[in-house]
């Protein structure tokens, strides 16, 4: 199962589209519910999708795994570009929809969060035992050693070997990088990692065209197995990784139900599209089931603070 860069809608599902909740607030009070969230849950944070209207599939494609891992000047233009990113993504901060699932969590209503985001902004919200299907921003690998490290101390890292690199983040991508100038990517040092001294490094998450790990897809799979119901949040469905959760579930007959703007590729499989804001709509579900969601500005990303 590889991510795809491109879904076109058929208008083939005939799924009932509104943007009623009662559908939505029965399943979710019945409890053992499994959300499977992505990254429409997380614009209202700042953080763009790749989809939606103003997504960056529009107008550029993002890294793959083999360009990252085949091209030496492809990985020095990511470390680049993720470096300037980073200070822009490591600030964005739960929204609405986040404190939201939180709160249903904490309420008994969810038996499981699986997210395709890489942000953390689920955990920073007060939501445990999340599965980060992609990974986490947070985190950087070694890929020739194993070596995992947190990402702040590679930043620290990277900022000492690029004492004079300046440039202004202006459109953030989905993952965490921005639009660069080749001249000043040219000039950008890479450095390698500190446990084995040679290593390549790369952040902890799933690339377009790599494999989400055999583990952490069977832990979805039993979430799914278990569930009374699947609530998809911000999600076209496009990526396979995450589809294939909502297949499992339609083959069990176990109800799907999505919450998201505009169509998915898992339409054809739901009961109801609810077609709302994410975090109007998640905090209205929240409330009308008696759990209200915490204040805004509780909680720190979980991508950390810089120590």
């Amino acid at each position: 199962m590889r991510p795809t860069l491109s879904w076109t809608p058929t208008g083939e599902a005939t799924v009932p589209c509104t943007t009623e909740l009662t559908e939505v607030v029965r399943a979710v009070g019945d409890g053992g519910v499994v959300v499977l969230s992505g990254a429409g849950l997380s614009t209202e944070s700042g953080i763009p999708d790749y989809r939606g209207a103003g997504g960056k599939l529009r107008s550029q494609a993002p890294m793959t795994h083999q360009q990252f891992v085949g091209d030496e000047e492809g990985r020095r233009r990511y470390w680049a570009r993720s470096h300037l990113g980073w200070a822009v993504f490591s600030r964005a901060r739960p929204n609405n929809g986040h404190r939201a699932v939180a709160a249903l969590q904490r309420g008994g209503h969810l038996a499981g969060v699986i997210t395709q985001n890489v942000d953390g902004l689920h955990q920073a919200a007060g939501a445990e035992g999340v599965v980060e299907l992609h990974g986490s921003l947070g985190r950087v690998v070694c890929l020739d050693c194993g070596h995992n490290s947190s990402r702040w101390v590679l930043e620290q890292r990277l900022r000492a070997a690029n004492p004079a690199f300046r440039a202004e983040a202006t459109q953030l991508n989905p993952d965490g990088d921005v639009d660069l100038p080749e001249d000043v990517v040219r000039e950008f040092r890479v450095v390698p990692c500190t446990a084995c001294g040679s290593g390549v490094l790369k952040p902890d998450v799933v690339f377009f065209g790599d494999g989400v790990p055999r583990r952490r897809v069977e832990d979805c799979r039993e979430l799914v197995e278990r569930a009374s119901a699947v609530l998809v949040l911000g999600s076209s469905l496009a990526v396979m990784s995450g589809l294939r959760f909502v297949r499992q579930a339609a083959r069990a007959g176990t109800p799907v139900l999505i919450v998201n703007r505009g169509v998915t590729r898992g339409d054809v499989h739901a009961r109801v599209r609810v077609d709302r804001p994410l975090g109007s709509a998640l905090t209205e579900l929240a409330e009308r089931l008696g759990c209200p969601p915490e204040r805004e500005g509780l909680a720190d990303g979980v991508l950390g603070r810089e120590p």
